[in-house]
């Protein structure tokens, strides 16, 4: 087994998620098994408790683990499935040593941080790097695990794990063994230089606390030059070879071929002494830049409004941004998303900042689809409600996704069925209609890990289904969930009776899971994440569908029984609209391993 750890120095947020994923992706081309962990030094045991506004979006795999979005770049970017122990935290690593110091394991010994903490964490990181994540009951064994270590080198709470690898370079042996070291070159706008101190002063840290760096990589906004990567050289004890420059870029996606360019390849084989055959596989890797390619070729726009309650930050909704983006590039459109607050389209808005309430109105009736995330609490909920009342009444393509599911169904229950005051019981309790439930087997007072959560089977109930066509016409799919509330099955015939189709149940038929609204472009609804399992070369049927629709495309998609094209992923320009997304469809069919 081979180890790469990437650390980070001078800020947080630098992109060492993307450039561990690249990594993986440069050695998962030339037909290598990568999987990845990422270490969280923060005391809580997972994510699940986290508001969005802490670290972005809360990412849920397939056996329930609720962890940190690093890990959804690394299953996007490798198309691998990981394990809730692919996600270390600080009060996991605590929690496994006091649990084995309450069993009496550590035999009357005083439990320290130095040897019991230390040894904890190495020994999570060889047993998890032995796990497969090729998914389709593969029980295939890594060959390459690439460790990120959260945070920034010198903060106290990663101490700990920094002196775990310290030592773990020697138990595990020099030769399998690597550190990446991700580091900043700020250019002053005052100046324009780029400066090399901060990377000074973090790879001096590092050394100084018993790890070298193998390679460093300097983030900037424009390309290193010579004398910048000498430099650095110079002062940080490594070749001129070894400091790659990682500039900003038009997309995510150049950034393996970044890497590929800097000969990262080569450095691997020789430093960790891998077996890649001669000539190396180049099919992944051009797929790879066709899609870069693609996505900086985009001239057409498609505008989506995202009404959230968590749209002050970006990373909170990290997941259906990537989902948007993929289906906006199989149609051949640039996204353009429009973060809405879901309280500012509410009344108390108008009365008190009727400038944001008109904005956030314009900006909702003048996208081309609506998307209503997933969501927890009654903070803008009713501004959902609206947007969703909005897009059933002018046919907008509309998408709701688990909360925006529970309140697309509130919002037909008040309006069509006629009862005024149809709501959730998360948002009022006392409601005369509760179309929307608790969970009676998910306990509120205990929060971390109660919901219903990973990945479960939905069963097709109709073969009219638009969702069912988009997805091939499968008996049923497979899709994550995170969700403690449910629409209330009691009210479902009366619904039904009313245009609103629930076409998806859960395998014993009592939940609901896919919602169409009938007589509609595209009004679908789901309980769960179909977010999480889209890929760049395999996006999600359900924003595929809402993205369609937003272009105009689905019927004409549909009419031709979503039929895939034979033909290459990436198509010309004298080549049809219909055909372009239906190539996309057949690339998403194929599972983009290397040859």
């Amino acid at each position: 087994m081979k180890y790469i750890l990437v650390t980070g120095g001078v800020i947080s947020g630098i992109g060492k998620g993307v450039i561990a994923s690249s990594i993986g992706t440069l050695l998962k081309s030339c037909g290598i098994r990568v999987t990845s962990i990422k270490i969280d030094p923060y005391i809580n045991i997972d994510a699940g408790t986290f508001s969005p506004y802490e670290h972005g979006e809360v990412y849920v795999l397939d056996d329930g683990g609720e962890v940190d979005l690093d890990l959804g770049n690394y299953e996007r970017f490798l198309d691998v499935t990981l394990h809730r122990d692919n996600n270390i935290t600080t009060g996991k690593i605590y929690q496994h040593v006091i649990n084995k110091e309450r069993r009496g394991d550590y035999l009357g010994k005083t439990v320290q941080v130095v040897p019991h903490i230390t040894d904890a964490i190495q020994e999570w990181v060889e047993r998890v790097a032995r796990i497969s994540v090729d998914g389709h009951g593969s029980d295939l064994e890594p060959e390459v695990c690439i460790v990120e270590l959260g945070g920034t080198i010198g903060d106290i709470e990663g101490m700990p794990f920094v002196e775990a690898f310290r030592q773990f370079q020697f138990r595990v042996k020099r030769e399998n063994f690597c550190n990446v070291h991700v580091s900043l070159v700020p250019a002053p706008q005052a100046t324009g230089e780029q400066k090399t101190k901060p990377t000074q002063n973090s790879v001096r840290e590092l050394r100084g606390l018993g790890l070298s760096p193998d390679l460093i990589m300097a983030r900037s906004q424009a390309p290193l030059t010579s004398g910048v990567k000498s430099k650095i050289s110079n002062f940080c004890h490594v070749a001129p070879e070894q400091v790659i420059g990682i500039h900003d870029v038009s997309s995510i996606y150049r950034v393996p071929l970044i890497l590929e360019e800097e000969n990262l390849l080569e450095f691997f084989m020789e430093r960790l002494h891998l077996s890649i055959p001669s000539p190396r596989p180049r099919k992944f890797i051009a797929k790879w830049r066709d899609l870069a390619d693609r996505h900086d070729r985009l001239h057409r726009e498609v505008s989506i409004a995202l009404v959230g309650k968590y749209t002050g930050f970006e990373d909170s909704y990290a997941s259906v941004l990537k989902a948007l983006k993929h289906s906006a590039l199989a149609c051949n459109h640039k996204l353009i998303l429009k973060y809405i607050e879901a309280s500012d389209l509410e009344s108390d808005t108008q009365e008190n900042d009727p400038v944001k309430y008109h904005e956030a109105w314009q900006n909702l009736c003048s996208s081309n689809g609506v998307l209503v995330p997933g969501g927890f609490g009654s903070r803008g909920s009713e501004g959902m409600v609206m947007a969703a009342n909005w897009a059933r009444k002018t046919n907008k393509p509309y998408l709701g996704v688990c909360l925006g599911l529970q309140c697309a169904v509130i919002e037909f229950a008040r309006n069509i069925l006629g009862w005024k005051d149809a709501d959730s019981t998360e948002f009022k309790p006392s409601t005369a209609h509760p179309v929307v439930i608790e969970m009676p087997e998910h306990n509120p007072g205990q929060m971390g890990g109660t919901m219903r959560l990973g990945l479960r089977r939905t069963v097709f109930k109709t073969e009219s289904s638009i969702l069912r066509k988009l997805y091939g016409n499968p008996e049923f799919v497979e899709e994550r969930h995170r969700h403690r509330y449910e629409v209330n099955p009691t009210v479902v015939p009366d619904l039904e009776n009313h245009g609103l189709k629930f076409v998806g149940h859960d395998v014993d038929g009592e939940r609901m899971e896919i919602m169409e609204l009938q007589d509609h472009p595209y009004f679908v609804a789901v309980q769960y994440h179909p977010e999480y399992l889209s890929r760049p070369l395999k996006p999600s049927p359900p924003f595929l569908g809402l993205i369609l629709a937003s272009c105009g495309k689905l019927q004409n998609f549909v009419a031709r029984g979503c039929r895939v094209s034979p033909r290459s992923a990436f198509i010309e320009s004298d080549v049809s609209e219909d055909e372009e997304v239906s190539s996309l469809m057949d690339q998403a069919s194929v599972k983009s391993d290397s040859p």
